[in-house]
């Protein structure tokens, strides 16, 4: 009599996907951390050189202002230049910054795989797509970071503000860059470097959160890998972020 095959068990419901590894972000987050820093910096040259054009407009409007054409010129390449200067730290920032959110969502695919919603792709084109930029990469932080924390640790509001202001900075940057493009009257720029004046101020608080941000769930993961056996650990003596 011959044997019947029998079929093989089903895998588990929850599989960490092929080639999830478990690695330091420790680097990379302190990498971000700089990072920021300088994009803070660079927001606050922002604010200091709007300020400084906003007064030469204050006393262009003025019935009894007197500005030269000297310091016209000097504060419109002030202001240019702080502009070039935010553009490249932003870039910079948000390169190293995607690096070290795949390296962690990586992690956190580790710890508890059961926790995605969003697979690892996500953690890229979810910043770049349209209307899913909105609450995808929310999502799927607040899913890494679920999957990072220790029991009993899962509040997530320093997650949430960050992601509100950063949602406002990018409405409020947007709206005020549009109003500051088609200004033309020395009245229509005061009201326009008013607004970006503004979101320079509101970036900086932001960035602060991001940071804050990026060094607890760093630090969050670096204790999960610690914690074991749930996860295997990281290097051995891995130093704290």
């Amino acid at each position: 009599m011959s044997s019947i095959p029998v079929a093989p068990p089903p895998p588990d419901q929850y599989q960490p996907a092929p080639r999830a590894v478990l690695r330091s972000p420790v680097g990379l987050a302190k990498a971000v951390s700089i990072l920021l820093a300088v994009v803070i910096v660079t927001d606050m040259f922002a604010v200091w050189a709007g300020y400084r054009s906003l007064d030469v407009l204050n006393r262009l409007v003025s019935d009894f202002g007197f500005v030269t054409s000297q310091e016209i010129d000097s504060a419109d390449l002030r202001y240019r230049l702080a502009g070039i200067v935010q553009s490249a730290a932003l870039i910079a920032t948000c390169v190293v910054f995607l690096v070290w959110f795949h390296r962690a969502r990586v992690n956190a695919e580790v710890f508890a795989p059961e926790y995605h919603e969003k697979k690892r792709g996500w953690t890229f084109w979810g910043w770049i797509c349209p209307v899913a930029n909105l609450w995808f990469p929310r999502r799927i932080a607040l899913d890494i970071w679920n999957a990072s924390a220790v029991e009993n640790r899962r509040g997530a509001a320093l997650l949430n503000w960050w992601w509100a202001l950063w949602l406002m900075t990018e409405f409020i940057g947007w709206a005020a860059g549009r109003q500051y493009a088609r200004a033309e009257t020395p009245e229509e720029i005061q009201r326009a470097l008013g607004s970006m004046l503004f979101t320079d101020a509101l970036d900086i608080v932001a960035a602060i959160l991001a940071i804050l941000f990026v060094r607890r769930l760093t630090q969050m993961q670096h204790e999960k890998a610690l914690c074991g056996p749930s996860a295997p650990p990281f290097v051995p003596n891995l130093p704290a972020f």
